[in-house]
């Protein structure tokens, strides 16, 4: 199968800090199971047999990525951060175009603060989207009832969540629409919170692929204790 899977990048953003979580660093520095969040965000993407390349953004003042080993990994490369995430993954973009990187080759966006992404859900990605005209993301369905809400915390509606779905990463997209929908959002000050939704802001729609629950995206305490708690049991 491997030798199927198309070849391609990885962006990590990771100029954030993580406010949310409320600790003495930014969130991707904590520690899981010996190694930081983001060696671990890294680690799905430097074990794999098709990457090209891979570049990270960081805060120009980030004290912490130094001291990883990972920092002098030459299949890493590092960018400044932008100040919002389509920043960051922007000035990535830029960089793997300055390196040479073809406009058709596929780039994959994942969460610095997203540790446990598996493998097979990786392969699944690449394998389903190779011959995608457009490109797409891991999500998974809802499942919860959902509500919308007006300002005042009330209960407007039950939303129908057949047609919901949580959108995770890493999304994969070819690298000169990607730049292009980025840069144009940007220009437009539209409301990007995703490389999926700068997609469909320029008229094109991502296809999902249904992946794992617990690719989780390590955002508050309680995150992190759940995922230090299941790597525990797995040891």
């Amino acid at each position: 199968m491997i030798d199927s899977l198309p070849a391609f990048w990885a962006v990590i953003p990771a100029a954030g800090v993580g406010a949310r979580m409320a600790a003495d660093r930014p969130k991707q520095y904590l520690q899981l199971g010996g190694r930081t969040i983001l060696e671990h965000s890294l680690g799905c993407f430097l074990d794999h047999p098709s990457l090209k390349g891979l570049v990270v953004s960081l805060a120009s003042d980030d004290p912490y990525w130094p001291t990883l080993a990972s920092a002098s990994d030459p299949r890493i490369q590092r960018v400044e951060g932008g100040a919002e995430r389509s920043g960051s993954v922007l000035n990535a973009l830029l960089h793997l175009h300055a390196q040479g990187a073809d406009d058709e080759d596929w780039v994959l966006v994942h969460d610095a603060a997203r540790p446990n992404l598996s493998r097979d859900d990786l392969d699944k990605l690449l394998s389903e989207l190779a011959d995608d005209s457009v490109g797409g993301l891991l999500a998974v369905p809802a499942r919860d009832t959902l509500k919308r809400v007006d300002k005042h915390g009330r209960v407007v509606e039950t939303v129908d969540r057949s047609v919901i779905w949580q959108a995770y990463t890493p999304q994969m997209f070819r690298l000169g629409a990607l730049h292009r929908a980025l840069a144009d959002s940007l220009v437009a000050d539209a409301l990007i919170t995703d490389e999926a939704s700068a997609m469909e802001w320029a008229g094109m729609a991502p296809r999902l692929i249904e992946g794992r629950a617990d690719n989780l995206k390590v955002t508050r305490p309680e995150d992190l204790e759940w995922l230090r708690q299941r790597w525990a049991n797995r040891r």
